[in-house]
């Protein structure tokens, strides 16, 4: 079994996901216990904290899949900020529940459509909102 990179989030971030999981359904609601367990694993620090190479809420993070060096980017969201434009990935997503807290550098497990997995690896923060000193967005 794999062990978990470390997880650094905000106190702002923690805050706002504990209000969402609060105002999900109860019975089914998905995503919501893999955000649970990332919440309780991980150590947080204020805004201003934050080392800049950590996903973040809002942060744009650009991947390198292990098996072909393709890489794309991707905006971490809450579920209301998701488009239609593929370029976000929503909290609540699996990828993005273990997105969170990770560092440049960190490498997860991707689901690929009709099964499998891809190994990614995050090249980069190319944005992350506390290092542009937002802090309470």
């Amino acid at each position: 079994m794999q062990t978990k990179p470390k997880v650094i989030i905000s106190s702002v971030d923690a805050e706002r996901l504990e209000k969402l999981i609060e105002s999900l359904p109860r019975k089914f609601s998905p995503g919501k216990d893999d955000l649970e367990s990332e919440l309780a694993r991980a150590e947080v620090v204020e805004p201003k904290d934050i080392p800049p190479t950590v996903v973040t809420m809002n942060s744009t993070v650009r991947f390198e899949v292990e098996s072909s060096l393709e890489e794309f980017c991707l905006t971490l969201v809450y579920p209301k900020d998701v488009d239609a434009s593929g370029e976000k990935v929503s909290i609540l997503a699996p990828v993005g529940s273990a997105l969170l807290g990770l560092s440049q550098g960190d490498e997860i497990e991707w689901p690929k459509p009709g099964g499998g997995v891809l190994r990614v690896r995050i090249k980069e923060v190319t944005y992350q909102p506390e290092r542009s000193g937002e802090y309470h967005r």
